[in-house]
């Protein structure tokens, strides 16, 4: 437990310090109702850290999912993205990013996603006039490091990732998500693909919630060979919703 609030508490001054876009968002799970006879075991919540600082040179992004069972906390996953510009309109730019996590001893049943990985590639990044629509398109190599579990070994793969952002309705609508699909050698087809798109409405374009950065909705974690299930299995296509609310400070 004390190593997942050292990850807790050690991004989250990283976060704060400088200019930086972050937001704080928690999220109610539906997979346990849902799917009562695979993931009664699946984390009923998740707070969620992300923060997007962009400089003369590029951009860092990170986000920190911690999860939790009624009991406590369960496991803590991070992405740490690095972009160095490569051209004057800053469309294109290298890309380095990190992704790794730690769970507790009750949850090593979900420790699959928590596997080291490093990523090397390039980025296309677009967004409008306005910055209302956004969008990235990222290639990259992914370097697996060895885990903790017998299954959990070195090896190379390929991952494709796609990000957007569009915000409507004089600001009051957000959709925004991701799209990641990616090699993994001991799934079956090789192949795992992981979407969150997110709706949101951001409270504080309504005259009477002005200064309340509030927003409000939903994600649907789309994923096939992903999810484990109870029975220790993630061979399966899933769609889980969830109750959202974020706060963008």
């Amino acid at each position: 437990m004390r190593k997942l609030q050292t990850v807790f508490l050690l991004f989250f001054l990283v976060a704060t310090t400088g200019r930086a876009q972050i937001n704080v968002q928690l999220h109610y799970d539906l997979g346990h109702s849902l799917y009562a006879d695979d993931l009664t075991e699946r984390p009923s919540t998740t707070a969620t850290i992300e923060m997007f600082h962009p400089d003369r040179w590029g951009s860092t992004f990170f986000f920190v999912d911690l999860d939790f069972y009624t009991r406590g906390m369960s496991g803590a996953y991070l992405e740490l993205a690095r972009e160095f510009n490569l051209t004057k309109n800053k469309q294109w730019a290298a890309h380095i990013e990190y992704n790794g996590g730690v769970s507790t001893p009750e949850n090593l049943t979900y420790g699959n996603r928590f596997q080291q990985a490093v990523l090397l590639g390039g980025a296309w990044n677009w967004h409008s006039a306005d910055y209302s629509r956004t969008f990235s398109l990222q290639t990259m190599y992914k370097y697996y490091f060895r885990g903790q579990q017998p299954y959990q070994n070195a090896y190379s793969g390929f991952q494709l990732t796609e990000v957007w952002g569009i915000t409507f309705a004089h600001g009051l609508c957000t959709f925004s998500g991701f799209c990641d699909l990616w090699y993994d050698q001991r799934v079956r087809g090789n192949w795992i693909l992981m979407s969150e798109p997110q709706f949101w409405f951001n409270l504080n374009t309504l005259r009477s919630m002005k200064d309340i950065n509030l927003s409000l909705g939903t994600e649907l974690e789309i994923s096939n060979n992903f999810v484990w299930t109870d029975k220790g299995r993630n061979d399966r296509f899933y769609v889980i919703p969830t109750l959202a609310a974020k706060w963008t400070f």
